[in-house]
């Protein structure tokens, strides 16, 4: 079964800003070499990069009307993704939990990819 894995960065510090300026420069690196890491699980696909929220464009329409906000959707917004096929969710809560943002103050939402009806 495939899961899509969406990892919200809450306040989780982003590169570049001052909290992630106040860390060593070696919790920066293990950081970035738990996501190489992840990425290298069988069974995961890493997602497009994405870029962050304050570049994020909200698209609605309503009456006809189409609204353009600056921003993310959610106040959150979301830092990226990955699809990752495993026999179980157990084992893709398990994968989420080694994800760095769950832990530094963001979440992973998991879903099951669906078929369209």
């Amino acid at each position: 079964m495939k899961f899509v894995l969406l990892v919200y960065q809450g306040s989780t510090p982003l590169p570049g800003s001052n909290r992630w300026q106040a860390m060593s420069e070696a919790q920066r690196q293990a950081i970035y070499a738990e996501y190489a890491e992840l990425n290298k699980t069988q069974g995961i696909t890493v997602g497009l990069p994405l870029g962050l929220p304050d570049a994020a464009r909200t698209v609605q329409v309503r009456d006809g009307k189409t609204h353009v906000k600056n921003g993310t959707y959610q106040a959150e917004g979301a830092a990226g993704y990955s699809v990752y096929e495993a026999e179980s969710i157990e084992a893709a809560i398990a994968l989420a939990a080694r994800i760095p943002a769950a832990r530094l103050g963001g979440a992973v939402e998991i879903r099951p990819a669906e078929k369209y009806w």
